[in-house]
């Protein structure tokens, strides 16, 4: 143990004595084919405009579910020498021994949107994020608000154990279990695809035409929930809310087929994630959780200056 701890030491030392090192900044997210992470794109880009001493480079698996090619992604930056890295993991387990890694090798890592497991602490410098239990819990209020205490709730999730998800649908399960007598169907998972997400939430309308909520916990889910109550003539039916804020999300919201829609700060993450990286590149010190905010964005307010600042 003394001898892992003064590895550990003597990594921690490595990485300081490399802060000023000017070069490439990783910004390694889930898939690169989202709106979303898109956005968090926009947001990496702004951060790198106001200066000249980094650059930065953007990319992601195809899927969310890739998991395997997410790793790769972060040994090869690491491999050819970045001076920092923006990581949004798709898996808590399987990006850790990367990360730890990357600490090993002096590059400082900012993680970004879902945790890494407890074990990983200390092989990266901050984590920026939406609080999602606090999220998934406001969600789960406005459903109790719109649909009552009583009957059945469809849960269409995203990716099983993704820390986001653990945060965002285990909190809204469990105040909807302690706040009321609403019944949950699922969770069903899509695996952050649009088009099975409409399959799932199509084949659960039909078996459940009683539903008096739906939930899609992210934003490939809900816009796939959405144009399946869309198809099936359910508009306005049962109370449907989506997560991230998209131009179809935004539709489904001005229509009326989604009462609202809960939309994370995805340019701050990239905008202050690189930014991070920089400061700590300069020897500053960051804080190891900052707090990335959601909006409940609906009808009301969708028009607003607060709504326009998160959606994309």
């Amino acid at each position: 143990m003394r001898s892992f701890k003064l590895g550990m030491l003597a990594s921690a030392m490595a990485l300081s004595a490399g802060l000023a090192q000017a070069g490439e900044i990783a910004v390694i997210v889930k898939t690169t084919s989202s709106n979303f992470w898109q956005n968090v794109n926009k947001g990496a880009e702004a951060a790198i405009a106001g200066q000249s001493e980094h650059t930065f480079s953007f990319d992601g698996p195809a899927t969310e579910s890739a998991v395997a090619d997410q790793v790769n992604l972060v040994e090869n930056a690491i491999n050819r020498g970045v001076a920092g890295i923006v990581l949004a993991p798709s898996d808590p387990e399987a990006l850790a021994p990367a990360v730890k890694r990357a600490f090993e090798s002096a590059i400082p890592v900012v993680i970004i949107d879902s945790a890494l497991t407890e074990g990983a602490k200390g092989t990266y410098q901050s984590f920026l994020s939406t609080d999602n239990c606090a999220a998934g819990e406001e969600v789960a209020k406005r459903m109790i608000a719109e649909a009552g205490t009583e009957g059945k709730v469809a849960v269409m999730s995203y990716v099983a154990g993704v820390g986001s998800e653990i945060g965002r649908v285990g909190c809204f399960s469990d105040y909807l279990k302690a706040n009321s007598s609403l019944e949950i169907v699922g969770p069903y998972y899509s695996q952050s695809q649009m088009a099975l997400a409409l399959n799932q939430t199509t084949d659960i309308l039909a078996s459940n035409p009683d539903l008096v909520g739906i939930f899609g916990a992210n934003e490939p889910t809900a816009v796939g929930m959405g144009r399946a109550i869309q198809q099936a003539g359910k508009a306005g039916q049962l109370v449907a809310l989506g997560f991230d804020g998209n131009e179809d999300l935004q539709q489904f919201v001005r229509e009326g087929l989604m009462e609202a829609t809960a939309v994370q700060g995805s340019f701050a993450m990239g905008d202050m994630g690189v930014t991070a990286v920089m400061d700590i590149l300069s020897g500053a010190t960051v804080e190891p959780f900052i707090n990335t905010g959601v909006v409940l964005v609906d009808q009301e307010n969708i028009d607003s200056d607060k709504a326009k600042n998160v959606l994309y």
